[in-house]
């Protein structure tokens, strides 16, 4: 067998590392689809038109002491203060929290979430409506506050 240079050996294993570095993207790419032309072409669409979701998080916990608010004053007050600002509908569920006062005492209580879907373009009355609602729970029942949380989303129904 002849004898080769060290620089013609350096060179077929710089082409043979360069031939199976060039072929690693091809054979993974090969993993993640069986038919990358059919993916590829396949339409992406999105369902639902924009809306903005708010979720309102009501404590029952009163900060002077008092019973915590009842699960019939908690219907009271949606049918009488938030469904009149949003009649066309709503999610109400019980749920379980905790949070720290303005004396920094961690409270434990029972809660309420809320989630209000709105269209896009009323965002800014909505937004006007949401605070009247928070500001009334406040005052009714004693509470510091009623966490709000807004957040983008398609929305088809």
């Amino acid at each position: 067998m002849p004898k080769s240079s060290p620089r013609v050996r350096l060179a077929a294993v710089a082409l043979t590392a360069a031939l199976f570095g060039a072929s690693a993207p091809v054979a993974y790419a090969a993993f993640d689809d069986p038919d990358p032309k059919a993916a590829a072409s396949a339409p992406v669409r999105a369902v639902g038109k924009p809306y903005v979701k708010t979720e309102l998080l009501f404590g029952t916990a009163k900060p002077n002491g008092g019973s915590p608010v009842t699960d019939k004053e908690y219907r009271a007050f949606v049918d009488e203060v938030v469904t009149p600002h949003f009649p066309a509908g709503l999610t109400v569920e019980n749920a379980y929290g905790q949070y720290r006062d303005a004396h920094g005492k961690i409270e434990h209580e029972r809660s309420y979430k809320l989630t209000l879907l709105y269209p896009k373009g009323e965002a800014r009355t909505a937004g006007a409506k949401i605070e009247q609602i928070r500001a009334t729970y406040n005052k009714r029942f004693a509470q510091e506050s009623v966490a709000r949380v807004d957040d983008n989303e398609l929305v088809d129904f």
